[in-house]
């Protein structure tokens, strides 16, 4: 094959018909005619002497070809994007620039307001949008759309620089009138009621069930490592809610221990040792090749460094 009768925007085709499997939705995302995408699929199925993709009873699916070909070709195109990017001198204190930053209410709860003082301070004209784990995809922050997501992650894509920020045990909250504060131990623990708060990766969390341990996250699989199980009696995907609802003297959250030291000063509540073990959480930041070099992006990663080795 010649490469040099190859139409590279075929190449960007394939990309976004790969992860659309859509040809309405793949010209969308282009802005261009959907006649025009299906000419672009034609020529992609001519060129490769495949299918691409193919029609089955859930909607198009990739070739076992096309599938294998999709992250190599998404590696040519940001590699390409990497390298024809304009480099700009980044002045912050004269910036009007926007980050958008996906953060997790976890990080949201312990590494934002520090993080947001210090950027009004040094950077005044700087302005960030904060979005949650639900508006965003692997595919925007790859893209470059999401300057840097803030989160717990179970699992990334290899094409992404990473950074963990910082490793964090877990404390119980609970309010200062508890009584189970006089005995506080693995048995007590049990027979309390309890709040679940967890949220990782991205996209739209899924209902919980109390009885499905190994989906409830590390407090729970630690606790079913020794045979026991905590009484849930609310589920939430927010930390603020969590730590708020803990204020019942019914009621223990286990959180990260940074999170749960936001209460620190508050003599309302109590913060104690968990009476188990349980793994360490690491907090990362990702971002897109794409940013890597970036001027202003390498400055806003320095600080949030910085900013969480002060948290």
């Amino acid at each position: 094959m010649n490469i040099s009768n190859i139409d590279l925007n075929l190449l960007v085709a394939f990309d976004v018909l790969l992860r659309e499997k859509n040809v309405t939705r793949a010209a969308n995302h282009l802005g261009i005619t959907q006649p025009a995408m299906s000419n672009s699929l034609k020529r992609l199925r001519t060129l490769l002497n495949d299918p691409v993709l193919v029609r089955t009873s859930d909607g198009m699916a990739a070739t076992e070809r096309a599938a294998t070909l999709a992250p190599k070709i998404r590696k040519i195109l940001l590699e390409t994007k990497e390298a024809l990017q304009t480099v700009e001198d980044f002045e912050p204190q004269h910036s009007t620039r926007v980050f958008r930053l996906m953060a997790s209410d976890y990080a949201a709860s312990t590494l934002l307001p520090k993080l947001l003082e210090k950027i009004n301070r040094i950077a005044p004209h700087i302005t960030i949008d904060i979005m949650t784990p639900s508006d965003v995809t692997f595919h925007d922050v790859e893209d470059g759309k999401i300057d840097m997501a803030i989160n717990l992650f179970d699992q990334l894509p290899q094409s992404f620089h990473q950074k963990v920020l910082w490793q964090d045990g877990f404390s119980c909250l609970t309010r200062s009138s508890n009584p189970i504060l006089e005995n506080f131990d693995l048995d007590s623990y049990l027979a309390s009621k309890h709040v679940w708060v967890s949220k990782t990766g991205f996209g739209v969390g899924l209902g919980m069930d109390p009885k499905d341990v190994h989906n409830l996250g590390l407090v729970d699989e630690a606790l079913a490592e020794i045979n026991k199980q905590r009484d849930i009696k609310i589920f939430t995907r927010n930390y603020h809610l969590a730590m708020q609802l803990a204020h019942d003297d019914q009621i223990i959250a286990t959180l990260p221990k940074k999170a749960a030291m936001v209460h620190k000063q508050d003599r309302g509540y109590a913060i104690l040792d968990v009476p188990f073990c349980i793994p360490d959480i690491e907090l990362k930041m990702i971002w897109s090749p794409l940013l890597h070099h970036e001027p202003s992006h390498i400055w806003f990663r320095h600080l949030v460094d910085e900013v969480a080795k002060q948290c």
